[in-house]
């Protein structure tokens, strides 16, 4: 189940590439919106804070800082801010209120100091460039009212993000300084940024999803013309597609319908026609056996006469006879070849001594003194010995009437241990197969050849040797030799002929 699932998922797979841009194009806008979502509740949350804690600190800079004598005391400065800071915190605008430090001067060069609270803010926490800013008086123009300005900035002490603020009475006065904690509003976005997140996920996972359905639906006929197709290329030429709706994918079923429709005719056509010139020709072969089982008789009681025939007559005799057995060749080749279409060629098994077989077959033709044998005794293999006999004549013919002697007949046996593979090879010594004939030699009726004299056989026999090695769930090739002339190189299993 889970190969099943993983090889559906496949990196080639369309229903994955589906899903996956699918995905991308949630995610891309599902970060875009809770991106723009954070940034904008951020700012306003950070906005609001920002804006009520220094409205508030200005409302007490000018209420309880301007109320100040003008020498104050560090005791007036510390009260001052610690009434400041209280009333932030009992304000509903501030979350956890502030802070105050309040700075001023008895004496020239002589500053004073006064805070909330000492330990969580002093002069330090105070960044220099916003107490030079604070403390810079500017120039009152028409659009510049006042010479002094409320300031501030947002910096992180201790590990925690705080408002800065700073401000001086304007026509003499103290300057304070506020910090906010903006702790809580950082809890406040980063709970907002998960909300965000999870968000994200679902809409990642609801995408993912819906791309699957998506997938299934538009996938399912494709896969569906897949298999036809496949059942198609199979041989089931009956295979037809259910077509429902009118959309693209119903016209290409429709379509893939009419197609395997029109190829199935085609095809039954065909094999209509081949199957009746096979039993064409096997009736022709059949009808001819009984003329010339008549002709052979009388050549041969021509050839007997041939001496005592007139020397006119006597090479029409000879040519009589000649094209006589040829053409019974050609007949009982032909039948042969029928069987093999026909399916009805059936083997008759044996076991076989090779060295003998390959002796039988040269000695019933006379070959011995043109072939050269290089066999063993003993290699033993289950054979049907007729097709066998068939083959090897096929074969050493072939060599000796188009390469010339001698002939080279080697057998050796090939596989683990014992050997597994019966390896047979015929050798010429002629001009060899020109390269543009080796891959037609084992066609029927191929006969073209322009280093090799006329071929005076049927055309068949080859073909009939590599049908004969197939039966048994052998192979024949052709080649060229390096030292010249043609081999023929016959494979075939020695126990395998039941299994073929």
């Amino acid at each position: 189940m889970k190969k099943a699932i993983l090889a559906g998922l496949r990196w080639t797979s369309l229903r994955l590439r589906l899903v996956v841009v699918f995905a991308l194009v949630a995610l891309t806008a599902a970060v875009s919106a809770s991106g723009i979502a954070y940034w904008l509740n951020r700012e306003a949350v950070l906005v609001r804070t920002q804006d009520a804690a220094l409205g508030d600190f200005r409302q007490e800079m000018q209420n309880r800082a301007a109320s100040l004598p003008l020498q104050p005391t560090v005791r007036d400065l510390q009260t001052t801010a610690q009434q400041m800071a209280a009333s932030s915190r009992s304000g509903y605008h501030v979350s956890a209120g502030y802070q105050v430090l309040l700075v001023d001067q008895r004496d020239p060069g002589k500053p004073i100091v006064g805070a909330s609270d000492v330990d969580r803010f002093t002069l330090d926490d105070v960044p220099e460039s916003l107490q030079e800013a604070v403390n810079k008086k500017q120039k009152v123009t028409d659009s510049n009212d006042y010479p002094y300005h409320l300031f501030w900035q947002r910096r992180t002490l201790r590990g925690k993000p705080y408002l800065v603020g700073g401000t001086r009475i304007i026509g003499g006065g103290a300057t304070g300084y506020m910090l906010a904690s903006l702790d809580q509003e950082r809890q406040d976005l980063n709970s907002l940024a998960w909300s965000l997140g999870i968000a994200t996920g679902l809409a990642l996972l609801g995408s993912a999803l819906l791309a699957q359905a998506a997938a299934t639906t538009v996938l399912r006929p494709v896969q569906r013309l897949g298999d036809a197709a496949r059942q198609l290329g199979e041989g089931k030429l009956d295979t037809r597609l259910r077509v429902s709706g009118t959309d693209e994918l119903a016209d290409l079923s429709r379509t893939f319908n009419k197609t395997a429709e029109s190829l199935e005719k085609k095809v039954s056509d065909m094999s209509a026609r081949e199957e009746a010139s096979r039993r064409f020709v096997a009736d022709m072969s059949h009808e001819l056996r009984t003329p010339l089982t008549a002709l052979t008789a009388v050549t041969e009681v021509l050839e007997d006469e041939a001496d005592s025939l007139d020397p006119m007559i006597a090479p029409a005799v000879q040519l009589v006879v000649s094209e006589t057995r040829r053409l019974n060749v050609l007949v009982e080749n032909l039948m042969e070849v029928t069987r093999f279409d026909a399916g009805t060629a059936r083997l008759v098994l044996d076991n076989v001594d090779i060295a003998d077989q390959i002796t039988a077959c040269i000695d019933a033709r006379a070959w011995l003194d043109a072939v050269d044998l290089d066999a063993e005794r003993g290699i033993m293999a289950r054979l049907d010995p007729r097709r066998l006999d068939v083959i090897l004549a096929n074969l050493i013919g072939n060599a000796l009437k188009h390469g010339g002697s001698p002939v080279r007949v080697s057998v050796r046996v090939e596989g683990p241990v014992e050997g597994e593979e019966l390896v047979i090879s015929v050798r010429d010594h002629g001009p060899g197969i020109p390269e543009e004939v080796l891959p037609h030699v084992f066609d029927r009726f191929y006969k073209a050849s322009a280093s090799r004299p006329r071929s005076e056989g049927s055309g068949l026999g080859l073909s009939i040797a590599m049908e004969n090695a197939h039966i048994h769930g052998g192979d024949i090739t052709a080649a060229n030799s390096p030292e010249g002339g043609a081999v023929f190189v016959l494979r075939l299993p020695r126990g395998g002929g039941e299994e073929a």
